[in-house]
């Protein structure tokens, strides 16, 4: 099953996007958008870049758990990880990620 795109307005009316794997789990979740476009250029850029490792800065919490995330070339956050148990966890989550996004549907929920 492929990966998709939802797109979804949050508690406070801003548009957000999330990539789930084809197992239906979150794999990626974007910041806040206030216009449609914004979110639309957002799921672009998850498909533009989904595929360059160097796109994606490796991390870890203030509570020791690893996580990353997917940047443009201009260096602006696109996404966030889920925090992981590990760091092999984390590097399955890129590479679902770059697996996913660049066939991913798009489920747009605020239509």
């Amino acid at each position: 099953m492929a990966g998709k795109f939802e797109i979804y307005k949050d508690k406070a009316g801003e548009f957000r996007f999330r990539l789930k794997a084809g197992n239906g789990q979150t794999i990626l979740a974007s910041e806040g958008y206030k216009e449609r476009a914004g979110v639309t250029n957002g799921v672009e850029s998850v498909r533009k870049n989904a595929g360059d490792d160097a796109r994606y800065e490796r991390k870890t919490s203030t509570n020791g758990k690893p996580f990353f995330v997917l940047k443009a070339a201009n260096h602006q956050v696109i996404g966030n990880s889920e925090m992981y148990e590990s760091e092999d966890a984390r590097e399955n989550g890129i590479r679902s990620v770059m697996a996913s996004a660049p066939d991913a549907t798009v489920d747009d929920q605020t239509a």
